[in-house]
């Protein structure tokens, strides 16, 4: 077992396990806005409500959900470890150029990124993944006899401090993953000259879409709800 400690403890180690955890998230933020933007159908949440019960009743994906739980964690541990030790290495700011100081603030803020993007986390599935695993019976049916987390999103949506703490928590995650998308494929070796534009485009096209989207729903359900 000694290369999985070292895989945990080294340097080249943690960068691994942090680029290959931050990709596995990626898909997950494709699966989990596609059943978000399901919201949006108009029939009163029966897709969604569908999504859901597919999600929360399908074995292999109730697995996966503690894959995920734990790629969430080592993600989060690896990236402060690395950003501790980043710290202690450099313990004397250096003064850089307006410009690049504009261009890489993002990169130089992860750390606080981050912190804000697992604060919303927590609340998040307090709010959601705790109450629909634990507390399903405080939930009404729809018509098709699903659990309506339709109503708790959109009842979430309306209230004003939720739908801002979302918002800008979408926002610092666009951050993050426009440093972090092409930075995965870096630590992994997988950038080269012929194919790094590619890539980097691609994570820039991502990370519009999918912060896009996230960003657009909060304020979508506040107005809709507020201006009727």
């Amino acid at each position: 077992m000694s290369w999985v400690t070292q895989i945990f403890t080294s340097s080249l180690g943690r960068k691994y396990v942090m680029a290959l955890t931050g990709l596995f998230l990626c898909t997950f933020l494709v699966i989990h806005l596609t059943g978000n933007l399901l919201t949006l159908m108009p029939d009163n949440g029966l897709s969604f409500n569908a999504f859901t019960h597919f999600m929360e009743s399908t074995i292999v994906i109730n697995i996966l959900e503690y894959v995920l739980f734990a790629g969430f964690i080592i993600h989060i541990i690896q990236a402060l470890i690395i950003t501790l030790k980043n710290r202690s290495t450099r313990p004397v700011k250096y003064a850089v150029s307006p410009g690049n100081a504009n261009s890489k603030w993002y990169s130089r803020n992860m750390g606080v990124l981050g912190t804000l993007i697992l604060i919303f986390l927590v609340i998040h599935m307090r709010d959601f993944f705790y109450e629909l695993k634990f507390d399903e019976e405080s939930f009404s049916l729809d018509a098709n006899g699903n659990v309506d987390l339709y109503k708790k999103v959109v009842a979430t949506f309306s209230i004003l401090p939720y739908a801002v703490l979302y918002f800008v928590s979408m926002f610092a995650l666009g951050y993050h993953l426009w440093h972090g998308f092409q930075s995965a494929f870096r630590s992994l070796g997988l950038l080269h000259k012929n194919y790094t534009p590619a890539i980097e485009g691609l994570g820039k096209v991502y990370t519009i879409i999918i912060t896009g989207g996230f960003m657009f729903l909060p304020v979508y359900w506040y107005l809709v709800q507020h201006l009727k």
